[in-house]
């Protein structure tokens, strides 16, 4: 790395510039979303709507409607309903600006990278988002339905479910952001051994650990206390551990030769 030395108020500034224009970005796409919030809560229902059957022919995934009668989201506040549409409309507006998100956290970073590092600009935005953008999609359209079909029908033969629009999009959110920050886990291994924090050595080392922490992770975040569901979240993180290791051998080899 190269040493560039930075008065402490030029790193100040220079964070709240970055941090303008990726607030900028956001508004955009709050904005935007906003004015389709009523078709993007709709979407959001799938989950609630929607039974995951895998088939041994393609198509090998198909959502169907649940076989249970689901009742419609009622709004218990006079506020709740447009609270919703602010919530559905932040999540999606951060999604349409992560690029800008990630570009702006690349240029805070860059100054301290060398010369020939700094031309990954686009594959860390590119890559950076489609992690975020598969663990969110991973979430809504696997771990969701299953979630919900579990936890709408475990012991709930004499009761009758009524569900609030606003905890539904709170759950929902939580959840998609959860699964879109640990999909970024083989990004954030790349750049701690990049800066000599671990090694690749050292996490392979420690394998049996991270797939302990995997599993202990997944039970306290996911939704259902069921085992399938939190191996919906333990293996992925597991896979992506490993490839963590594997991408970092690459980029240390890259950085002694």
């Amino acid at each position: 790395m190269q040493d560039i030395r930075m008065p402490l108020t030029s790193h100040l500034s220079e964070l709240r510039n970055r941090i303008i224009i990726a607030l900028i970005a956001f508004s955009v796409g709050f904005i935007v979303a906003f004015i389709y919030s009523e078709d993007l809560f709709k979407f959001l229902t799938l989950p609630l709507r929607s039974d995951i059957s895998f088939r041994l022919s393609p198509p090998f995934v198909l959502m169907m409607e649940k076989s249970i009668k689901v009742p419609p989201l009622v709004f218990l506040a006079p506020a709740e309903a447009f609270w919703m549409h602010m919530k559905v409309s932040m999540i999606t507006g951060l999604m349409i600006s992560l690029p800008v998100i990630f570009l702006q956290l690349w240029k805070f970073i860059s100054p301290g990278l060398l010369q020939k590092e700094r031309k990954y600009v686009i594959p860390f935005v590119v890559i950076t988002t489609v992690f975020f953008m598969l663990g969110a999609l991973y979430c809504f359209f696997l771990v969701l339905p299953f979630a919900m079909g579990f936890l709408l029908t475990y012991k709930t033969g004499s009761m009758t479910p009524m569900i609030s629009v606003g905890s539904y999009v709170d759950f929902c959110i939580k959840f998609i952001l959860a699964f879109g920050l640990i999909f970024e886990l083989p990004i954030a291994i790349i750049f701690f051994t990049r800066i000599g924090v671990v090694t690749p050595k050292t996490l392979a080392k420690n394998r049996k650990y991270a797939i302990l922490i995997a599993f202990i992770a997944a039970a306290i975040l996911t939704p259902t206390p069921d085992v399938f569901n939190q191996t919906l979240m333990a293996v992925p993180m597991i896979v992506l551990y490993e490839a963590g290791i594997l991408i970092s051998r690459i980029f240390v080899r890259k950085k002694e030769s």
